[in-house]
């Protein structure tokens, strides 16, 4: 997008198309919307490109709640192009590279100072809010004028959203643009988990539960660390050989235990348990089958699934007396601002791998198919291009 078509719009609305949800589960409608021009500390960008995320599944499919709202444009894994900024706005400027990214990083709260966590206090506690700083305000509307609403901050199934600073990152414009989407999400949440949360030191071994764009982008972390068994847990045989890309060296397919449950197996497999699990579905009993998968004294779970009806999961208290501790965490304990352009750089310098996670690509027009790929199987990350 060039200079002169950015500044055209600069101050205006836009009408674009955008895929909407009407209603839960049902496929998506394109259509034209409004999009408002960004308020103070906002920036709207371009969309480049955007990928399905299986979170993007699951608020699809919520039906009720306070989190269940319509119509609404989803979309979370993106890499888009500065076209304007409101007022207040430092860092960005038009024809950035930018991703929008739902974990927010104010960089002036306690949390955003501190190298513990990256939990950003001042402002991750809001789930409810359509933009970050005006609450329930809406920067987008149909073509009846009625508001639509934002999903996590990000909104990417339209060709151009409005994104808080606090949720944008700046990124070399070198790197290819669908490799850099799956950085905003996924992949970011997976190498984090392991280098940032479970610290994985070489030698180690490692049991990973679930291996779709986050499994083996914890399988990619593990294995830069020096991990020595990673084993993958999946349903699925084809994601086997993908694994073996990303350094696995064993596989435990669920359905072949026979009588043992998939801890046991690991459990034989390590003759003591796993020092690292990783579950990466979001099912409270696979949750639990990986922290009993883990070594006695020192074993530690990592839990980055979102559990999709909110199930409690159940520890035996002896477990924890004996050292295994279990923990959960969001965007991989990545500060976005800080470490995507990290992991950027490793990319550039051919020291991480990304190879095969993006298994499909669609037209805008075609993002329906995107759920029927997850949905079957089929896909572990779908690109959609907003202007192929």
């Amino acid at each position: 997008m060039d200079k002169a078509s950015l500044s055209s719009t600069e101050g205006k609305p836009i009408r674009c198309k955008a895929a909407i949800l009407r209603k839960a589960g049902e496929a998506l409608v394109i259509e034209e919307i409004q999009v408002d021009p960004p308020q103070a500390y906002e920036v709207r960008i371009k969309i480049l490109c955007t990928s399905l995320c299986h979170t993007d599944v699951t608020f699809w499919k919520l039906e009720s709640g306070p989190l269940a709202r319509f119509p609404r444009i989803l979309g979370h894994e993106a890499v888009g192009v500065v076209e304007s900024i409101g007022a207040n706005v430092d860092g960005f400027k038009q024809g950035d590279v930018v991703l929008p990214v739902f974990q927010p990083q104010c960089e002036e709260c306690k949390e955003c100072k501190s190298p513990k966590s990256n939990w950003c206090t001042r402002y991750t506690n809001d789930f409810l809010s359509n933009t970050r700083r005006y609450g329930m305000t809406s920067r987008f509307k149909d073509s009846f004028g009625e508001v639509i609403h934002h999903f996590i901050f990000v909104s990417s199934f339209t060709e151009y959203t409005v994104v808080d600073i606090a949720h944008l990152v700046k990124i070399s414009p070198e790197i290819p643009v669908d490799i850099a989407a799956l950085l905003s999400c996924g992949v970011a949440t997976g190498i984090g988990a392991a280098w940032k949360v479970a610290d994985v030191e070489e030698g180690s071994t490692v049991a990973i539960f679930g291996l779709g764009a986050v499994g083996l982008a914890v399988a990619e972390g593990v294995r830069l660390r020096g991990a020595t068994k990673i084993i993958g847990v999946d349903l699925n045989p084809a994601k086997f050989e993908i694994g073996k890309r990303y350094g696995m060296t064993d596989f435990v397919n669920p359905a072949l235990c026979g009588e043992k449950t998939i801890s046991e197996v690991i459990r034989e497999m390590t003759e003591v348990g796993a020092d690292y699990s990783f579950e990466c579905i979001g099912l409270a009993s696979l949750m639990e089958e990986a922290f009993n998968s883990t070594r006695p004294g020192s074993g530690k779970t990592v839990i980055l699934g979102m559990e999709q009806k909110a199930l409690p999961v159940s520890l035996g208290s002896y477990d924890l007396l004996r050292g295994r501790t279990i923990c959960g965490t969001l965007f991989g304990g990545l500060k976005p601002k800080l470490d995507i352009p990290i992991l950027v750089d490793r990319y550039l310098k051919k020291e991480l791998n990304l190879d095969g996670l993006i298994t499909h690509e669609l037209s805008f027009e075609e993002i329906n198919k995107a759920f029927d790929l997850l949905a079957e199987g089929n896909s572990i990350r779908c690109v959609v291009w907003m202007d192929k």
